[in-house]
């Protein structure tokens, strides 16, 4: 699995939480009313964002489940734990094992997932969710739409790329990428579970310049592992930059969230 900076989730968590649609929220906290305990396994969970963000959200008497590859990012995790929450940490390889990951849960949730995974790897989810027979929540799937104002001339090209470069193995073979918002609630109706989705997208105002300056530097990464040549990258960057650090600039990028649930369940 493609690793991610504990300083990188840091910066894109706020953002995070304002982008997750609040009707697939309220969609998941309606299933759980009257629920307790409430067993909550998080795949890819990263320093443990979807719990901050959903915790509040379900009975007080709540468990969660944070499943990672990576010991550092659990590390983070340990230490942001909401008060009184009931949290184990499980270094796992959800690549090789992911049938084996749930545990006894009543809720699977997952953030930035699926656009990296594989449509096969996608395909073993949706059996394991249709074996446990309990919902999913699935937020925060990148969809390739961006929109950068101003506008600069190599804008097409770059992120074109950049979409390209998102279906590049990520450690679970060839990733879904910007299709995975369209196709992963599509793979979880064909199984019988009625979905709930909603856009999510990023917004990131002119006053954002941190978390700009790092989505410019990565796409640029992105695009240049891609054959972009140089010299247009360094044309875009230096015009994307100075809109950024003038006070100009602007930023959407397209997410998708969708809640899933068995039919027969709530």
């Amino acid at each position: 699995m493609s690793g991610f900076s504990a300083q990188w989730l840091a910066l894109r968590e706020p953002y995070d939480q304002a982008a997750r649609n609040r009707a697939v929220l309220d969609a998941v906290a309606a299933a759980f009313v009257g629920a307790s305990p409430v067993a909550v396994t998080d795949l890819g969970c990263g320093t443990g964002s979807t719990m901050r963000a959903i915790s509040p959200l379900l009975p007080a008497l709540q468990s969660w489940r944070l499943v990672d590859n990576d010991e550092t990012l659990l590390v983070a995790a340990r230490r942001a734990m909401p008060v009184g929450a009931d949290v184990a940490t499980v270094a796992f390889d959800l690549a090789r094992d992911l049938e084996l990951a749930f545990g006894a849960c009543d809720l699977v949730t997952t953030s930035a997932l699926l656009d990296l995974v594989s449509t096969a790897w996608l395909d073993r989810l949706v059996a394991s969710m249709v074996r446990l027979s309990r919902p999913l929540y699935a937020a925060l799937s990148y969809d390739g739409v961006v929109t950068l104002a101003p506008a600069s001339r190599h804008d097409g090209i770059v992120i074109a790329a950049v979409n390209c470069h998102q279906l590049t193995d990520k450690g679970f073979g060839p990733a879904l990428g910007p299709h995975a918002a369209r196709t992963a609630p599509e793979r979880f109706r064909r199984a019988g579970f009625s979905v709930m989705e909603s856009r999510s997208d990023w917004s990131f105002g002119a006053d954002d310049r941190d978390i700009q300056t790092e989505m410019l530097a990565g796409w640029a990464r992105a695009a240049g592992e891609m054959g972009i040549a140089r010299l247009i990258l360094d044309e875009w960057l230096r015009e994307r930059r100075d809109h950024v650090e003038s006070g100009r600039s602007t930023m959407r990028v397209g997410h998708v969230d969708f809640f899933a649930t068995p039919t027969g369940r709530r």
